[in-house]
């Protein structure tokens, strides 16, 4: 073509939309007239409705002899206008594929044609968000551990570091020494004074073989108990299991020679319900009094003295701490 009003150069200098503008006005462009054609005036025209296309004899020959050649081959200079070269569309070539093969990873289907899609944008995402989510739960644990040795020292046979105490702790101190148990007696044992002596006539007696004392109901009565190896001395408590027959008794201590000023009440304390007046198998008790002892031995008595009421009979006899 020569330069003016006859169109564009070349096909890629076609402008199908040169209608719009104001130069491709006044170069003759015209809209589409509804027959297929637009553009500047003799343009080149490769746009055809489907169906339209004819593949006449020369086409059919070309596409039989060497159709590559054909459709590769360049016009050359001297040969006429671009218009009367022999370039012709694809499809003009008989049993010319027009199918794309795809590219491995272009992501286009079987189909022929279809436009392949770009990167796998979802997998890039979800990649990314599992990144984040890593890191941030790194964070999270190093910040939950920040109260470990700053040192690096783990537990589970790590070496210690230089200013940190290998040697093992002192142990906790040993609880003190449990006092030895405090002495207990039956009765029988105990020297016996003034007319005392054992009996076995009623049952109850927790002394082995149910051994008891008795003769206790006249003055001057006494058992005698020489208690050793007292740790420290205080106040102790001299516990007594007695018998009585339903009826209130009474005794003195005297605790290395001295008495105390409280007799030893052996009173009926379970009542009369429990133990009535006259059975003595059912008066079985036990009472106390406070006895001052020095550290090592003391001698304890208890004795019918003026004044006392002594009929009951006498089982077991211990101290225990006041």
């Amino acid at each position: 073509m020569t330069p003016g009003n006859n169109g564009a150069s070349t096909p890629e200098d076609d402008d199908p939309f040169g209608y719009l503008y104001a130069d491709g006005q006044a170069a003759g462009a015209t809209p589409p007239d509804g027959g297929g054609g637009y553009g500047y005036p003799g343009s080149v025209n490769r746009v055809r409705a489907v169906g339209e296309r004819q593949y006449g004899q020369q086409a059919q020959q070309a596409s039989q002899t060497a159709p590559t050649a054909q459709y590769a081959q360049a016009p050359q200079q001297g040969q006429g206008t671009y218009g009367q070269s022999h370039y012709q569309a694809p499809e003009t070539f008989g049993g010319a594929s027009t199918t794309r093969t795809p590219l491995p990873g272009s992501g286009m289907g079987g189909g022929g044609g279809g436009r392949g899609r770009g990167p796998n944008t979802k997998g890039l995402l979800i990649g990314a968000i599992a990144v984040a989510a890593a890191v941030v739960i790194g964070i999270g644990v190093a910040m939950m551990g920040g109260d470990e040795d700053p040192g690096g020292n783990e537990a589970g046979g790590s070496t210690p570091s230089a200013d940190q105490n290998t040697e093992p702790s002192a142990p906790a101190s040993k609880p003190a020494k449990d006092e030895a148990e405090l002495p207990k007696i039956d009765a029988k044992t105990l020297r016996l004074e003034g007319g005392t002596t054992v009996d076995t006539q009623f049952d109850g007696a927790e002394a082995g073989g149910g051994v008891y004392v008795t003769g206790f109901n006249k003055v001057g009565a006494k058992v005698v108990w020489n208690v050793k190896d007292i740790e420290k001395a205080g106040t102790y408590r001299l516990d007594v299991r007695y018998g009585i027959p339903g009826v209130d008794a009474n005794a003195t201590v005297v605790v290395n020679g001295k008495p105390n000023t409280s007799p030893l009440n052996m009173k009926n304390f379970i009542g009369e319900k429990q133990a009535p007046k006259g059975d003595w198998e059912k008066g079985w008790q036990t009472t106390w009094a406070p006895v001052n002892l020095t550290k090592g031995s003391n001698v304890i008595e208890i004795a019918c003295a003026e004044g006392n009421k002594c009929d009951a009979v006498l089982d077991q006899l211990s101290l225990s701490r006041g």
